[in-house]
This record gives C-alpha cells, sequence and structure tokens, in this order.
C-alpha cells in the first residue's frame, strides 16, 4: 500500500509536469513546432543520461529489444511532434485530452502487435472514449485540422507505450528508453532546427528551457510510478493532467473549453475509470483464485 500511494503522487506529480510542459510550450509563441520539439528532448537527453551514468546502466539495449525501442522512438517522436502542433493551435486541455487517448489506443496496438486479446469491457470502454474524442473533435461543427493531428498525437503515444511495455519485458531499462527517445527525437528535429530556426526572446528562452525541464519530471515521474505498482492500479490518476491544463490554461492565457468538449472529457475519464475499477476486480478475483 505504501508503494502504490508513492506511485499514486508521483503519476500526479507527472501529470503536473506534463501539463507545465504543455503551458510553456504553448507560452513560447510562434515557434516552429520542430525547434520546440528539439528543446523539450534536448533538455530531457540529459538529465536521462545522467540518471543512466548514476545508476550504471549499460548504453547497448538486450538485443531482444532493440526493435521496439526503435518502434518505440519513431512513434513517440511523430506523437510529440503532433501534440505540440495541437498545443499551439489548440486550448491546452483539448490538446491535452486528446493526447490522454493513448491508452486506449495501447488496447488496440497490443492486439495488432503481441495479439494481445482484450477483455469485453475494455472494447466497451475504447468505443466510449472515441465518442468522447467525437465531442472534442466537433465534426460537422467546428472540426479542424489541429483536432484531427491531436487525435494521431494520442495514437502516437498509445503506440510508443506499447512497445515501451514489449521492450521492458525484453530486458531494456526505462532509463535507457527515455535517454535513446530523447536523443533520437532531437536528432530527428535537427535539421529542421538548423534549417527553419527562428531567433528567440528571452522570454522565449525561459519557456523552451522549462518546458524541458517541466517533461523531464514528468517523464521521470511517470517512470517512477509504473516501477511501483501496476499500470491498472494507478492509470486513471494521469488523468488530473486535464484538470490541471484546464486550470493553467484558464489562469495564463484566458481558455476555456467549450461545453462539447468538457462533455468530451467527462466521457473519456468515464470510460478510464470504468476501466480502472474493471481491471482491478479482475486482478482482485484472479488473486484470490490463485491462493485457493
Amino acid at each position: 500500500m505504501k508503494d502504490k500511494n508513492k506511485a499514486i503522487l508521483f503519476l500526479i506529480s507527472s501529470a503536473l509536469g506534463f501539463a507545465f510542459m504543455n503551458l510553456f510550450v504553448k507560452m513560447s509563441g510562434d515557434l516552429p513546432t520542430m525547434q520546440k520539439c528539439f528543446f523539450r528532448n534536448f533538455v530531457a537527453m540529459f538529465f536521462a543520461l545522467g540518471v543512466m551514468l548514476k545508476e550504471k546502466v549499460n548504453f547497448i539495449p538486450p538485443k531482444a529489444s532493440v526493435k521496439y525501442i526503435a518502434i518505440r522512438c519513431i512513434a513517440g517522436s511523430l506523437g510529440m511532434i503532433a501534440n505540440f502542433y495541437a498545443i499551439d493551435k489548440l486550448v491546452i486541455a483539448d490538446a491535452s485530452m486528446l493526447n490522454k487517448m493513448s491508452p486506449f489506443f495501447a488496447i488496440i496496438f497490443s492486439y495488432i502487435m503481441i495479439k494481445e486479446v482484450p477483455k469485453r469491457y475494455q472494447v466497451a470502454c475504447v468505443v466510449t472514449a472515441f465518442i468522447g474524442a467525437l465531442f472534442i473533435l466537433k465534426p460537422g461543427l467546428s472540426f479542424s485540422f489541429p483536432t484531427f493531428i491531436g487525435m494521431l498525437g494520442g495514437a502516437g503515444a498509445g503506440m510508443a507505450h506499447t512497445n515501451v511495455r514489449i521492450a521492458t519485458s525484453k530486458g531494456a531499462p526505462k532509463p535507457l528508453i527515455i535517454a535513446y527517445f530523447s536523443a533520437f527525437t532531437s536528432l530527428m528535429c535537427l535539421p529542421w532546427f538548423i534549417g527553419d530556426f527562428a531567433p528567440m526572446t528571452g522570454f522565449q528562452w525561459f519557456c523552451m528551457i522549462f518546458a524541458g525541464l517541466s517533461a523531464t519530471v514528468g517523464q521521470f515521474g511517470i517512470t517512477s510510478a509504473f516501477a511501483l505498482a501496476r499500470a491498472s492500479e494507478i492509470s486513471v490518476y494521469d488523468y488530473t493532467m486535464i484538470l490541471f491544463s484546464t486550470t493553467l490554461g484558464y489562469f495564463f492565457l484566458g481558455e476555456m473549453p467549450d461545453v462539447f468538449s468538457f462533455v468530451g472529457y467527462a466521457i473519456i475519464i468515464g470510460a478510464a475509470v470504468t476501466m480502472f475499477i474493471l481491471s482491478n476486480r479482475e486482478d482482485h478475483i484472479n488473486a484470490i483464485k490463485e491462493s485457493n
């Protein structure tokens, strides 16, 4: 129970870190998306390398995990670029919520990649979450290209999370996965960063550095959380990010999501809470069966 409480605190801290990352990305203004992604990952890369050195983690990943680390890097990078683009164009609470569709996409990709058949309640929750996403996407009302890109960002994050799980099961340490991802994304963004570099004001430098620091807090918070407790026990607390993003967006940017978005938030979070409760109940029943 003590570890679980620590995990919950780590996950809420992670949600707050990522909410501040989104805020700083938005406040940095009209800088190119790839420039923002470069700074976010370049800062995080050094912290990840520092953790690897401190924990004496081998820089060479286990052979069986290389393929999955590579997919994690590619999917995560594309998902992050899509998320940053959506943050620039949408209310940050909407962009954050679309990105939090990732657990539901992870269920889909787990079935595709490792034939992990979802339970009936998981399928129902995935369908419900996509209905909630439609309220944010608003097809036929105020649907826009950025909302679609934000949804793709959630898909990329879901694919990334699936491959993190597979890579760790193959023996890859989490700090190594974070370091490889940060380094890969930095290198991927570097040509655009150099070729399309936009001069930055002092305030924009401040925003970019703190976006990277906030992302580091978020990344290591979520890594620490899932090292202490199962995802099924704590993942629902990650949705506190929506509360943080909405509050920060309102007070710092004067943003307020519309009624349709709030309905979408309620449906998606409701689906996540339902999946959380049913998954824990299933684990409890299985534990009783095993003990008998």
